[in-house]
This record gives C-alpha cells, sequence and structure tokens, in this order.
C-alpha cells in the first residue's frame, strides 16, 4: 500500500519560445567581405573573402595575419567586379586544394586553383593554376560589359564544381547571353576538377552534364542550366544533415523582380527563363528561348521590398530550434533585410513550393547591424552568419528560451 503522504506537483508553464531570432556580431573589421566560408579541417577557422583581393583567416573570432591570400595586384574591384567566390575542394584535408573566381584586370571572370603552404592558414601563391576553358583553353571566361559578373562557387553533394555566371552584364542582356548555347554566360558550370595538376584544362566535363549528349539543344558542355541573370549566391541543401541535395539559387532582377529558383538534385538542363522571364513575369520576348519549359522561380519580390536578393542556406543547424529547420534564409543586399521561407518538397516530382514568408531583420539587429547583406555563411554545426558588406560578420542565434513561472499548484494525493 502506498504512503498516505501528499505529493505535490508544479504543473509548469511550457518552456517560452518566443518566435523572435537573436544575433551577435562574430567579428569585425573586415573591408567589404563578400564571402564568409568555414575552413573543412578546423572548426574553430573561417575564410573571409573581401572584395578587393584579400582571403582572410579569422580564428575564434579574431581576424589572423598574415592574409591567406592577397590578389589585390592581379584583380579589377568596385562595383560588381572583385574577388568574388571560394570553394574548398571535397578532398582539401589532403589534397590542399581550393577555387576562387575573381575578375581580372581586363574584366573577365578568371576560376583559379591553389594549393594552401605548410602553414595551413596561407596559400602557396606559386601554385595558382587558372582554369582553362572550352577547345580554345582561355584561361578566363571573357565578359563583355562590368556588371553581372555572378562569382560564386560550390562544390555540390556529388562532388562537382559549380560555377553561377552571370549574364555578361548591361541591362536586359541585349546580347542574349543568358539563351545562347554557346556561351558559358548566364548559365550554371558543372564541371570535375579531381584531376591531376599536370592536367591542360584543370577540369574535364561529367559525362552525365545533361548538354553532352545533345540535351534540349546543342550547347557547351560545361553547362549545367540555363537563363540566370546575375546568380549572386546559391547552395546545397546538405544532406549530410538531413537535406534534400537540392539546389537554391538567388537570381538578381532586372528592375521589377528578384527570384529564388529550386532545382531538385541532379536535375539539370533546366531554364530558369532569363531574360524572356524577369521572375515568374514576362520580359523581353523579342527572340524565343533557347528551350522550354522555362521554370519559374519558387519566391520572389518586387522592388518596394529589395533590389537585389542574395541567397542564403536552407538551416539545417541545431540552435534556431525544430521551428526553423527546413527554412531557407536569403536577404537583399541594398535593403538590408532578411526573411526565411518554409519549403514543401513534393515526394514525387522533388519540386518544391514556398510559404510562410518571415522577415528577421528587427530581430537580427536591423539595418544598424546587419548593413548590406552581401552574403551568408554556414559553420561545421551547420549554423548560419550574415555578412555585412561594411565589415563585420554576424552569428544568427537562437531565441533566449527561459522557463515560466509556475501557473499553479496541483496536490496529487496516492
Amino acid at each position: 500500500m502506498r504512503s498516505a503522504s501528499v505529493v505535490l506537483a508544479l504543473a509548469l508553464a511550457p518552456w517560452q519560445s518566443p518566435a523572435q531570432l537573436r544575433a551577435e556580431v562574430f567579428v569585425a573589421g573586415l573591408q567589404a567581405p563578400v564571402a564568409f566560408v568555414q575552413d573543412p579541417t578546423d572548426p574553430a577557422v573561417f575564410f573571409a573573402v573581401e572584395q578587393a583581393g584579400r582571403i582572410r583567416a579569422v580564428r575564434n573570432r579574431t581576424i589572423v595575419t598574415p592574409d591567406v591570400l592577397d590578389l589585390r595586384a592581379v584583380i579589377a574591384a568596385g562595383g560588381e567586379r572583385g574577388l568574388l567566390g571560394l570553394a574548398f575542394a571535397p578532398d582539401y584535408a589532403a589534397s590542399g586544394r581550393f577555387f576562387v573566381n575573381f575578375t581580372d584586370r581586363g574584366g573577365d571572370t578568371v576560376v583559379a586553383r591553389f594549393r594552401r603552404s605548410a602553414d595551413p592558414l596561407v596559400a602557396d601563391p606559386a601554385s595558382r593554376f587558372d582554369l582553362r576553358w572550352g577547345e580554345a583553353r582561355e584561361p578566363l571566361i571573357r565578359q563583355p560589359f562590368a556588371n553581372h559578373n555572378g562569382g560564386h562557387l560550390a562544390f555540390g553533394p556529388d562532388g562537382y564544381l559549380y560555377v553561377g555566371l552571370g549574364d555578361g552584364g548591361s541591362g536586359n542582356d541585349p546580347l542574349n547571353h543568358a539563351q545562347n548555347p554557346a556561351t558559358l554566360l548566364g548559365k550554371f558550370l558543372r564541371i570535375d576538377v579531381n584531376v591531376g595538376d599536370n592536367h591542360p584544362a584543370g577540369y574535364t566535363v561529367p559525362a552525365d552534364n545533361p548538354f553532352v549528349g545533345g540535351g534540349p539543344v546543342q550547347a557547351r558542355p560545361e553547362i549545367w542550366s540555363f537563363g540566370l541573370r546575375n546568380p549572386w549566391r546559391y547552395s546545397f541543401d546538405d544532406p549530410a544533415r538531413g537535406g534534400t541535395g537540392a539546389l537554391l539559387i538567388g537570381d538578381v532582377g532586372q528592375g521589377s523582380w528578384e527570384e529564388i529558383d529550386y532545382e531538385p538534385p541532379s536535375r539539370g538542363g533546366r531554364n530558369y527563363g532569363w531574360r524572356n522571364r524577369e521572375g515568374a513575369h514576362p520580359n523581353v520576348g523579342t527572340t524565343p528561348p533557347a528551350f522550354g519549359p522555362l521554370v519559374d522561380p519558387i519566391h520572389e519580390y518586387d522592388r518596394t521590398q529589395g533590389q537585389s536578393v542574395t541567397g542564403g542556406f536552407v538551416y539545417r543547424g541545431g540552435s534556431l530550434g525544430e521551428a526553423f529547420r527546413g527554412r531557407y534564409f536569403f536577404a537583399d543586399v541594398v535593403s538590408g533585410r532578411v526573411w526565411s521561407i518554409a519549403l514543401s518538397v513534393d515526394a514525387a516530382t522533388g519540386e518544391a513550393s514556398a510559404s510562410d514568408r518571415r522577415e528577421h531583420t528587427a530581430d537580427l539587429g536591423g539595418a544598424g547591424q546587419l548593413g548590406n547583406v552581401s552574403s551568408f555563411g554556414v559553420d561545421a554545426d551547420g549554423e548560419l552568419y550574415v555578412v555585412n558588406y561594411s565589415g563585420s560578420i554576424v552569428r544568427i542565434d537562437g531565441p533566449a528560451i527561459t522557463p515560466a513561472a509556475p501557473t499553479n499548484l496541483k496536490i496529487i494525493k496516492p
């Protein structure tokens, strides 16, 4: 028989879980940063890419000297030009290889391979090799105008390097590059850079690239997809953290619409529509698209909300809580606003739809802390960072969760 003593039980309100996120300055003192990349071999180290041409190491939230790499002497920087992208090879721990994308002194795009030196935080400048494109083996991709260089680099879950190129610039793609199968501009490229140091091009074309066998049209074999205006930051939904492996792209609009594009894993050969469409809307129709169907964005916003989208990441960390897991974070570099959207993936088709857009700008400190959001970063734990073009990196943290006071007292008799 149980004791006759009275048992007291506190009926607590659930743990408070405010919707607001928080932010803190992770590091400051950078000069026009445009990317923030985790060192794949050391979670205490990040690499900050500065548009003028420097890559700087940040260890334990402190900028380290000397520079990892200084390319200022060979770069044309300013406006939409400069050192724009950095990606570490999947085998970086063994090979020490990484890749950068920059605008050279002639205004053309260079994708170059480097190797780290004996000091893991310093590159070997003598290891530079510029990838050589096409049958002509040109060590650059020619740019006809000074804007829309794209510039981002990312390795996909398949181990291949994805190169996002803008349409070559000016307004409304006057040379129609994005729909021209004979040029690399206005396209996503997918290449295999896992080749020997003595390979003449520095890459091969994967046999399953969509245009290798003819695809919808005869096109350059490096091309993965068509119809981009200026893809400014894209990322893969990390399968290692439960993601789908899909590619999400922030593509900057012309004058009316900014867009987010979604590509299911391994679904190349798509045409995102530029210049025939801006976002989901008709644009220049004087020439037909290279092929159809044209793929509309999963999300767009007009110029009352921002003027230049900055693509981000699908959140797969733990700090923000389950309510944010699987949401895609993005921003606008001009307005400095940060949002997230929910993604619903159709199991049958792999296609996604977006809903429930939430703005986080005020929660993250507003314009005073975020400034012009030029990029996002993600760390080894899947946590997110916002790159403030004015010189700081802001870490996004979860809501401050505190237990509520007891709401009542129940007496339970055995």
